[in-house]
């Protein structure tokens, strides 16, 4: 478990004390669970590891790890919906300078009441795997491992914004290249945007297998619309 999932046991702790507070809330009602996963991919995804969203940010706490075992103890969905979107509206207090800052009011409204519903739909849930992606085996580790969070890339489905347009970069770049800019992503930073945001553990944190999958992806469909329009 990295460093900053430790974060984890103390979400769930606050989750198993709001359990009262929470209890019998029921948002998923009135929630577009697949606008609520599109948002958290967006907003979210970057900080917070989530498997069914295929996110794996490790800023802030895991949150399958953190509503697992409240899951497994009795927590229902709409209470872990309620815990959600009460960490969301009022975050832990840290300075803007903290990597782990998180500001107020990310998400508000309709948009928080979706997020909060997928969250709380799938945060936990055990055996839960992310959908069947576009792209084939190398597209599946692209969605598996958070890419589409912060890049856009066609092939894919994705327009993250976080990081460089795949589309526009990774043409005229080699297998090698792109593998090393996965691998190293600190060795050659695109222009306009800042070193430090991309994970820098991905050449530990993905199988050799899988990198070449995902290499072979993007290098093959860089540039290019999606299949099937």
């Amino acid at each position: 478990m990295k460093g900053p999932r430790l974060k984890a046991a103390a979400l769930a702790v606050l989750g198993a004390t709001m359990a009262v507070a929470f209890a019998g809330c029921d948002s998923s009602e009135n929630a577009d669970l697949v606008n609520g996963r599109a948002l958290f991919v967006a907003s979210c995804g970057r900080c917070h590891y989530l498997k069914e969203a295929g996110t794996t940010g490790n800023i802030g706490p895991d949150l399958d790890a953190a509503f697992a075992d409240a899951r497994a103890s009795g927590m229902d969905q709409d209470t872990i919906e309620g815990v959600v979107a009460d960490q969301i509206e009022h975050p832990r207090q840290t300075d803007p300078s903290d990597p782990t800052y998180m500001p107020e009011g990310l998400v508000e409204g309709q948009d928080l009441t979706d997020v909060s519903a997928y969250v709380g739909s799938v945060a936990g849930v055990p055996g839960i795997e992310p959908p069947t992606a576009p792209g084939g085996p190398g597209g599946q580790v692209f969605a598996n491992n958070g890419c589409g969070s912060c890049h856009t890339f066609a092939a894919a489905g994705s327009n993250g914004a976080i990081g460089p347009n795949l589309d526009d970069v990774l043409p005229g770049m080699t297998p090698e290249e792109i593998s090393t800019d996965i691998t190293d992503p600190s060795k050659d930073i695109a222009q306009g945007f800042q070193d430090g945001i991309m994970p820098q553990t991905y050449g530990q944190d993905i199988e050799p297998a899988d990198l070449k999958l995902l290499v072979k992806f993007l290098y093959d469909n860089a540039g290019k619309p999606a299949k099937g329009g």
